[in-house]
């Protein structure tokens, strides 16, 4: 049996979309304080494997369960990738395998959090590794879009590519300061739950120096690009994205922050996060194309009808 190339980047399509959803299921988890409402790690209970016998319990149940939706979606990624019609992709294989063991020690870190009591420390691994798999998994479905025996080209001069990447790692910083916020912040998952020593309005200020400095790269690039034509058609839509993206989720952070850090905003604020994430990757992969492998005429019939992502 062999599936399609299309089908199998719908597949590929499923997997991120169950990624980008678990990690603003896991965050409701947290905002209604049902953290713990599972006590044991796999079992809910030392007496039950499911228990939804409170609200607290049901909630994080329920989260739980969806994590092995994420789990199949992923490991389809996998086979997949090996009954993919064409040549045998090992960037894809990778990139899938890479997927199923993200998932895997994510379900095992988001164990040891409840083993140890929601340790801010832990949670923030669960986070950062999360958006470590949207990255993974943003990449897998930009890569089975593409045809076999193919290579990458840059398309962008060379220093606005090492701009992009350094989006990407300033977005990195920003993110992770805004795990320091969460752990010193009132959002812990449970009422008992330990918060890092930090003071919220110190690490909330850098946290917004980060974002603010991310904006400030995508604005740098938006200004070198209008100098080079080919940077230009690469990466204006995509930038243009993620600018309005990240002026909205900051917009969102600085309105939460003045209001009491309300639940509801905080899951807004992560979906964004998330989504400003998978931008910030199509930024750096925008920056090549698809080419050719020299002497490879088997390929230029396929490559031809590729269009290139925006």
């Amino acid at each position: 049996m062999q599936i399609s190339p299309a089908r199998y980047r719908h597949i590929a399509i499923g997997a991120l979309v169950a990624l980008a959803v678990i990690i603003v299921t896991g965050a409701a988890v947290r905002l209604t304080n049902s953290g713990l409402g599972c006590a044991d790690w796999p079992n809910c209970s030392s007496e039950r494997f499911v228990d939804v016998s409170s609200k607290h319990a049901a909630i994080e149940q329920l989260n739980r369960l969806f994590t092995g939706v994420v789990g199949i979606a992923v490991i389809a990624a996998v086979l997949g990738s090996f009954i993919r019609a064409g040549d045998r992709r090992r960037d894809l294989v990778r990139l899938s395998v890479l997927l199923v063991l993200g998932v895997l020690a994510n379900a095992v870190l988001g164990g040891i959090s409840v083993l140890v009591d929601l340790h801010p420390i832990a949670v923030q691994g669960h986070m950062l590794l999360s958006m470590g798999l949207i990255v993974a998994g943003a990449v897998l479905v930009r890569r089975s879009g593409e045809p076999d025996l193919v290579q990458r080209g840059r398309v962008v001069t060379r220093p606005t590519q090492r701009l992009t990447w350094l989006l990407m790692g300033v977005t990195w910083v920003a993110v992770f300061t805004g795990t320091l916020v969460t752990g010193a912040g009132p959002h812990a998952g449970d009422e008992e739950a330990k918060r890092l020593d930090l003071a919220i309005p110190d690490v909330a200020r850098v946290h917004g120096v980060a974002v603010l400095t991310a904006i400030a790269v995508a604005l740098l690039i938006a200004w070198r690009i209008r100098q080079f034509a080919n940077d230009r058609r690469a990466l204006m839509n995509v930038l243009s994205t993620w600018i309005v993206v990240a002026g909205l989720q900051a917009a969102v952070g600085y309105i939460q922050y003045f209001n009491d850090v309300p639940a509801l905003l905080v899951g807004v604020h992560v979906a964004g996060a998330t989504l400003v994430m998978l931008v910030t990757t199509n930024v750096v992969l925008d920056t090549t194309r698809p080419t050719i492998e020299p002497g490879d005429l088997s390929a230029s019939t396929t490559a031809a009808g590729v269009v290139g992502p925006g």
